[in-house]
């Protein structure tokens, strides 16, 4: 596939943000109709105080707007109150069509060697617990890393960009409000720019619970999940550790999971 990576244009704005709509339309979290909110996300991220425009990257594949990826700095404070700056990413979009043919990899390892040369020292983000360790993710607890609020958890996870970037660092992480502050109505009104698309309604977690074994339903039931796509927050090895998971468990969470359009496990 022809992949052509470059820095994002003022002329690509529409179509981005329409492309990253499009990647997370059927990400909803809860168990009603909903649109997604990542679409005005990259468009407040781009004149927020922490983004990165170096780092705001687009993929054409065979001349198509095809994935987008956008990065703010981020910072890692201490118990004595000693910050240390950092990226984040995200959103990380690829079109649909296009998912599983590297995209989001190429965009990720093309801007991180971009951010180690500008001399930061790791990215850290909040992403699909099996999916960003195969591009050298690790999990933040390796780091000595938590949350905001002290808590740790196999989607928080660090990629130092060079070795010992992260020695002797170690404490909460914080990011711009920009990320927490997406009220429904902002996103509603927004989304009118675009063209009409029918609300979401995520795909109930029933749809896997009665696919599995009593033991395995009760462990998943346990987990007070109402919509599938809360899975993607928890890692295979989450899943597996869990009493009543055996391997044909994990195996017919990761078809029901592949026959929804969604990516689970390792």
């Amino acid at each position: 596939m022809e992949l052509n990576l470059r820095l994002e244009k003022p002329t690509d704005h529409y179509a981005v943000e329409e492309l990253t709509r499009e990647a997370f339309w059927k990400q909803g979290w809860e168990a009603k109709p909903q649109i997604c909110d990542e679409h005005l996300l990259v468009n407040r991220l781009r004149t927020c105080a922490s983004f990165v425009p170096e780092l705001n990257y687009v993929a054409e594949a065979h001349g198509k707007l095809a994935g987008h990826i956008i990065y703010t700095k981020s910072k890692i404070v201490n118990d004595y109150g000693v910050a240390h700056e950092m990226l984040t990413f995200g959103p990380l979009s690829v079109l649909p069509d296009y998912h599983g043919k590297g995209i989001g990899k190429a965009l990720m390892l093309h801007t991180f060697g971009i951010a180690k040369q500008l001399g930061y020292r790791a990215i850290i983000i909040f992403g699909h617990p099996d999916y960003y360790p195969r591009v050298g993710f690790r999990r933040g607890a390796e780091f000595g890393l938590t949350t905001s609020e002290y808590k740790t958890f196999d989607p928080f996870m660090a990629y130092p960009l060079y070795d010992g970037a992260l020695d002797g660092i170690c404490g909460r992480y914080f990011i711009d409000p920009v990320y927490e502050d997406l009220k429904e109505e902002d996103v509603m009104a927004f989304d009118k720019k675009f063209p009409p698309k029918e609300m979401h309604m995520p795909i109930p977690v029933d749809v896997l619970l009665n696919r599995l074994k009593p033991e395995a339903r009760m462990a998943i039931q346990g987990l007070g999940f109402e919509v599938l796509t809360m899975m993607q927050t928890k890692s295979q090895g989450e899943i597996s550790a869990l009493a009543g998971v055996d391997d044909f468990a994990v195996e017919t969470i990761r078809g029901v999971m592949e026959e929804h359009g969604y990516r689970w496990g390792n």
